[in-house]
Parts: C-alpha cells; sequence; structure tokens
C-alpha cells in the first residue's frame, strides 16, 4: 500500500526533473522567407544581453551551427540580422505528502495506529527564456520570431548542451510553414 502511495509522487518528480524545452515562435505571415541565405548578428542588440560572456558566446555558436545546418552562411551584407534577449527566473517547488497509516481498509491488518508524518521537500531551479529574434537587413523589421523556455543549468559540463537544445529548437521553427 505503502509503494501504491509513492508510485504518484515518483512520476512527477520524473515528468518534472525532465529536461523539456517548450518553444513558440511568430512571423510575419505576408514575408516570403525563400530568398533569405546569409546572415550576421545585430551587435547592438546582442551587447545588451545581460548574460555571461561565457554563456552569450555559447549561444551564438549554437546559432551558427543551426543556421549553417539550414544553408545559411555568414556574410557582411546580410539578408537576415539575428538579434537574441535573454530573460530568467527563480522558480521554487514545495512538495508536501503524508506518509501516515492509520486504522481502516486496506491492505492487511495491524491493531496498533502507524504514523508517518508529513513529509516536505524543497527544490529551486532557473528557468530561463532564450528569443532568437530574425529581422530583414533591408528594411530593418522583424520578421520572425523564436522563443524557448526550459531549465537551466549550472553544470559547466552541460551547459554547451542544454544551450544548444534551447536553440535547436528553437530554430527548428524556421522557416514557418505556412498553412
Amino acid at each position: 500500500m505503502k509503494t501504491l502511495k509513492l508510485i504518484p509522487i515518483l512520476l512527477l518528480l520524473i515528468l518534472t526533473s525532465c529536461s523539456t524545452v517548450t518553444v513558440y515562435s511568430d512571423y510575419d505571415k505576408t514575408v516570403d522567407f525563400a530568398p533569405y541565405k546569409t546572415y550576421a548578428y545585430f551587435k547592438p542588440g546582442i551587447d545588451k544581453v545581460e548574460i555571461s560572456d561565457l554563456d552569450k558566446r555559447r549561444i551564438l555558436r549554437a546559432i551558427d551551427d543551426q543556421m549553417q545546418a539550414k544553408g545559411f552562411t555568414k556574410s557582411d551584407n546580410p539578408d537576415l540580422l539575428v538579434n537574441i534577449f535573454t530573460k530568467s527566473r527563480e522558480q521554487v517547488d514545495v512538495n508536501q505528502f503524508s506518509a501516515g497509516w492509520g486504522y481502516g481498509w486496506g491492505w492487511g491488518w495491524n491493531p496498533w495506529m502507524m504514523y508517518g508524518g508529513n513529509q516536505t521537500t524543497v527544490s529551486t531551479s532557473t528557468e530561463g527564456t532564450l528569443y532568437i529574434d530574425l529581422i530583414d537587413a533591408k528594411k530593418k523589421e522583424m520578421i520572425w520570431q523564436g522563443e524557448g523556455v526550459g531549465t537551466l543549468t549550472r553544470n559547466i559540463d552541460k551547459k554547451d548542451e542544454r544551450i544548444a537544445e534551447f536553440v535547436g529548437k528553437i530554430l527548428a521553427q524556421y522557416p514557418p510553414v505556412k498553412k
């Protein structure tokens, strides 16, 4: 019986510990995305991003990898300007569950009332949001924006992988498929 009560809690912990990135995108429906073949970074916007230079370089390398995989070329005279923006917030999760037992129907019989008490677990994590903006370089108008939201890691060995996951899932939405 005790195992049956713990199964939902274990499933919840497994589901919340998965490192998923939720992505959204928006775009100008009047734009034909086919002619865009080259890109460069919008330096004034990227200089304003308030994250470490190390993380900024990780993000830009991941964007380079994804853009090149899509057939784009970095250029001094680009079709697209790429800008990024980030934000983060601390998330506190408090889980409380009763491990108590008492008299009544159930599995087996025990003449003594047993009580295990309540258990509370508190965990903190940082939820981050990465925005990637694509701007028409000639018109100076944003034509596409992707957003990824997920839990960040402080583990230096996993940062590159996590940032690549964010960028990969965001840019998987580009170019948009018109319906």
